[in-house]
């Protein structure tokens, strides 16, 4: 690329598709509580929306970045948008016909499309930004949008939704309209834009680039098993608490409480601290190191969560947040609960720096690793399901013990940034 070249608008498009995928994979988590209240299903089985929104990474991952290699960014960009709006559109249809089944096919589509987008914007925004220190700083900006989307519809979601009891999915029709379009705004754009491809992608386009070659570059391996753990522990987070706090069973708050409000509120905070941790990333990311920044958040992480699973949950703080028809206020909530939410804090920067961090020195492999990359985000559905088994075995006792999941997450992430990160070479 000319470096006189101006690229602002490709930013602010990868930059914009960045808070599409948050925006349509947090859906998935409260549309997990109206799931279970409106077929009766165990914690584990209204989990399966979010499981089915990102095994769809695991299906898609190598095919998005074999496209990708193949077709560019901005084909591979209008596929993934018309895939989206396509999956949203299945899944208001479930709404319509009151189907479980339904629902979980809309989810898996949903996630192809979050999966192709992904493998585009993060791999784009490193590389419009020269990699290195100024590249984790795009990902990190396009990080605050993702997070900023995040927050915007867990809080819509509550306002939509009075009692997750009598919760339905046509109530979030609105929302799920809100997607469609823009995802047909997005198409539009994205068609009138001129977006950049890499130079080698002519040359990679009529050659598939072996799978072992990349595989021989351990630095990368390390970090793909790092994003598998990661999303898993990002999504599981907040997943468990906002059940934990609203079980009518662990009584934490006073009658005339709602519960239901209370917690869409402290998930919220969890994303918003995403926002801000993010922003700061973002802010100071040309000037510390991706590994300096990931050592640092893990090892907080570790000690966070490890704090709020000792800690008794007989130990209250007041926490900001709605309460139903009393409005914004102060609320009563575990100290657990908050010490969870602070971990949002820590989980903002770590996507960035390790996907920084992992395609280092790839070169020509750099899409590949992309795709392979979205194939291990489904590590979003599988440790979250793993935790709400938990739940389930353990009953109302077992919340806090399956945070031991995200403690062992964590703590693989802090080796990687110490030690695991090292570039290596490849053959």
């Amino acid at each position: 690329m000319e470096k006189k070249q101006n690229y602002t608008v490709p930013i602010i498009v990868m930059i914009l598709l960045f808070g599409m995928i948050s925006f349509v994979t947090n859906l998935a988590s409260p549309m997990g509580d109206i799931l279970k209240n409106q077929f009766t299903i165990p914690n584990w089985q209204g989990t399966l929306g979010v499981f089915a929104n990102f095994i769809a990474y695991a299906i898609m991952g190598v095919p998005a970045g074999n496209l990708l290699q193949r077709r560019g960014y901005k084909r591979t960009s209008l596929v993934a948008v018309t895939v989206g709006f396509v999956g949203v559109g299945i899944q208001l249809l479930s709404g319509i016909a009151g189907s479980f089944a339904l629902y979980l096919a809309g989810a898996l589509v949903a996630g192809f499309a979050m999966c192709l987008l992904n493998t585009v914007v993060n791999p784009m925004l490193n590389r419009l930004g020269g990699g290195g220190n100024r590249g984790n700083q795009l990902i990190q900006f396009g990080g605050t949008f993702n997070s900023l989307c995040g927050t915007a519809v867990i809080v819509i979601t509550g306002l939509l939704i009075p009692s997750i009891v009598e919760a339905r999915i046509s109530d979030t029709f609105p929302l799920m309209y809100t997607a469609m379009a823009i995802f047909a705004v997005a198409f539009l754009v994205i068609w009138m834009t001129d977006i950049p491809e890499p130079e080698h992608g002519e040359a990679t386009a009529k050659e598939e680039l072996p799978l072992r070659g990349l595989l021989s570059y351990r630095h990368f391996v390390l970090g793909a098993i790092a994003i598998f753990i990661y999303v898993g522990v990002e999504v599981g987070t907040p997943n468990v608490l906002n059940k934990w706090l609203q079980n009518p069973d662990v009584h934490f708050f006073d009658e005339g409480v709602s519960a239901e409000a209370v917690a869409g509120s402290v998930t919220a905070f969890y994303w918003l601290l995403m926002l801000v941790g993010r922003l700061v990333g973002g802010l100071v990311g040309s000037k510390v190191s991706a590994r300096r920044m990931l050592s640092v958040v893990s090892a907080l992480a570790v000690a966070l969560v490890v704090a709020a699973i000792f800690t008794p949950t007989s130990v209250m703080v007041l926490f900001p947040g709605f309460n139903g028809a009393r409005g914004f206020g102060m609320n009563p909530i575990p100290l657990s609960g908050a010490l969870l939410v602070c971990v949002g804090l820590c989980m903002s920067v770590m996507w960035g720096g390790i996907f920084n961090l992992a395609v280092e020195g790839l070169g020509r492999y750099t899409e590949k690793a992309s795709g392979l990359f979205m194939a291990l985000v489904c590590g979003g559905g599988v440790l979250p399901l793993l935790m709400n088994a938990i739940v389930d075995v353990a009953g109302v006792e077992g919340y806090q013990p399956s945070y031991w999941v995200v403690v062992a997450g964590f703590a693989y992430i802090l080796y990687y940034a110490l030690a695991g990160s090292r570039p290596s070479a490849g053959r």
